[in-house]
């Protein structure tokens, strides 16, 4: 075989194994990244969820406080 043959085939062979590693490091990253938005969402979810309830026990928290200042005024 003719050496401009080899090289090239070696060239083909280098270009094409540098691509595809650089698909799936490129696509294991996305994967990551996308499993670390996943993450951030559900916090995102449980904070909302939480937020009703929290803001029910201040509703609850601020009438009692009103009935303390009444009482104390009626005193």
């Amino acid at each position: 075989m003719n050496h401009e043959i080899i090289v090239a085939l070696l060239s083909l062979i280098g270009t094409l194994g540098g691509s595809l590693g650089g698909i799936i490091v490129s696509s294991k990253m996305t994967n990551y990244r996308l499993q670390q938005l996943e993450n951030r969402v559900a916090e995102h979810n449980n904070f909302a969820r939480r937020m009703p309830v929290i803001e029910e026990r201040i509703k609850i928290i601020n009438h009692r406080l009103e009935g303390i200042g009444h009482e104390k005024t009626d005193l």
